[in-house]
């Protein structure tokens, strides 16, 4: 797995390729500096004493535009700890351990419509696939674009491949009770990929921004809603609410169709727009 998380990461750079070439001229150099834009943000909670926890959170996200490219690209981590009853025995151990890394590379046609390239790798130690891979190649438009509102969209077809997590099966037919762990074999699908994204000024110090992704296949349908709202403090630091889900249809024993996030992170931005 360590070698898939590092070659899905190295493709997210290397479609980076073409972006950066084109921004390191000379003669527009200062130029291609305020079209990039980003933010990072971080997330603590630790609780020592009775109970013991620890949930971390961090975020960071890139874009570029210009009159040619309109590029995305993203890492998020969450890892929590806390105490848990085993037998009647408090556990301190992983409660929750989620990854994920992509990006997109657009290249537009005119100001509203492009055609994009997307990867996208999540790994999660709890969810019902251990990791997901997909690539997929779509057209996108920006539907309204004005100095309070953002709404685009991005369809296309893709292809999947996910490790189901493994399961134990318990054999009550013997004493004493057999445990066998199930490991299902790795899948591999067709998808078709859709995302919407919209962003929202709601004043002059706090924003919106909810982004839905849908990776429908025959096999298993994906879906993940963000959705959250920033008030700046300064230009660049900014505190954010933020809910996360993520839903699969096809699931193994043991685990559930939704998985749900709620986040109060300190937000920094930098670059370009930080809407």
């Amino acid at each position: 797995m360590k070698f898939s998380r590092v070659a899905a990461f190295a493709a997210v750079l290397a479609a980076c390729l073409p972006t950066f070439a084109l921004a390191d001229t000379s003669d527009a150099s200062a130029a291609s500096h305020s079209n990039w834009s980003g933010s990072g943000e971080f997330g603590l909670a630790n609780a020592t004493g009775n109970t013991k926890s620890l949930n971390v959170d961090a975020k960071l996200k890139l874009g570029y535009e210009d009159d040619t490219w309109k590029d995305a690209f993203f890492i998020d981590a969450n890892r929590a700890k806390s105490n848990v009853a085993i037998n009647g025995v408090d556990v301190y151990q992983t409660t929750a351990s989620h990854f994920d890394t992509g990006g997109s590379v657009g290249f537009k046609f005119n100001p509203r419509s492009y055609v994009v390239g997307a990867l996208r790798y999540d790994r999660d130690d709890f969810a019902p696939n251990r990791w997901q891979a997909v690539a997929s190649i779509g057209f996108g438009y920006i539907l309204l674009k004005d100095a309070r509102n953002e709404l685009s969209f991005e369809v296309g077809p893709g292809y999947k491949r996910y490790q189901p997590q493994s399961y134990n099966v318990v054999d009550a037919t013997v004493t004493p009770p057999l445990t066998t762990t199930v490991t299902p074999p790795t899948q591999s699908e067709a998808i078709g990929r859709g995302l919407v994204d919209y962003k929202l000024a709601l004043t002059d110090s706090a924003s919106l921004q909810e982004t839905l992704l849908a990776e429908v296949g025959s096999k298993n349908k994906y879906y993940q809603n963000d959705i959250g709202v920033a008030v700046a403090m300064t230009k660049t630091l900014a505190l954010k609410v933020a809910y996360e889900n993520r839903y699969n249809s096809n699931i193994v024993p043991g685990t559930r169709h939704t998985d749900s996030l709620l986040t109060t992170n300190l937000v920094y931005n930098f670059g370009g727009s930080s809407k």
